[in-house]
């Protein structure tokens, strides 16, 4: 059986013990046996190099030095990371070990709570298969990212609520290899019940799924 570590916490905004329960019950339905933490130090243990997959939901908190570098030493030999929104790339803003990890890191959500679209790039990727561009009303993520992603989906910024940054193509969704680890992030799911909609939740599933080790 896989084996599967969700750490929660920081910044309540993002309920993040909400979308630990939900992401938690996605994974039992999948096999996998799910070890719920809420501190960082589950990073630090050295057993979290045995598992296929570890899920950050821990906005705008502090990471140790020694639990980045475990956790990153841990993706590096193959453990799977996946996670979503600022639960996973806002979660350490001092740890640039942390945000190599994971591929990107949140600036800005300009205009706050708006109507966006997003973009499939690469429909033709099993993780986005079957699924179309939609449109979604939440926090439109301005990010700072690692040109290795692989992009699966985007946005576009009209430059209504910062017009310096207007046609901006951002990436929403993408997929990485650290080492010998895969990584998957979607800047998608500011509230817990954003996970609930149909295309953001079969992402998700989906690319988690990819990530995990065998």
């Amino acid at each position: 059986m896989r084996k599967a570590m969700i750490v929660w916490g920081g910044w309540p905004g993002h309920d993040p013990d909400l979308c630990a329960s939900m992401i938690r019950g996605w994974l039992k339905a999948e096999g996998f046996e799910v070890r719920i933490e809420t501190t960082t130090s589950a990073f630090a243990d050295p057993a979290i190099h045995d598992l296929s997959l570890i899920i950050p939901i821990y906005t705008m908190s502090k990471i140790e030095k020694a639990e980045a570098l475990n956790l990153c030493a841990a993706v590096r030999s193959g453990v799977g990371l996946a996670g979503h929104h600022g639960g996973m790339c806002d979660a350490f803003r001092d740890s640039v070990d942390y945000q190599f990890l994971c591929g990107g890191q949140w600036v800005a959500h300009p205009g706050n709570i708006i109507d966006y679209k997003v973009d499939l790039t690469r429909p033709d990727d099993p993780i986005m298969k079957g699924l179309k561009s939609f449109e979604h009303r939440s926090e439109q993520y301005y990010m700072h990212v690692d040109p290795a992603n692989e992009v699966l989906a985007t946005t576009t910024f009209s430059g209504e609520h910062a017009s310096w940054i207007e046609g901006v193509v951002m990436p929403v969704v993408w997929k990485k290899r650290y080492g010998a680890g895969r990584v998957f992030y979607s800047s998608l799911g500011h509230r817990a019940y954003e996970l609930d909609v149909p295309e953001i939740r079969t992402l998700m599933t989906r690319g988690m799924l990819w990530a995990a080790r065998e």
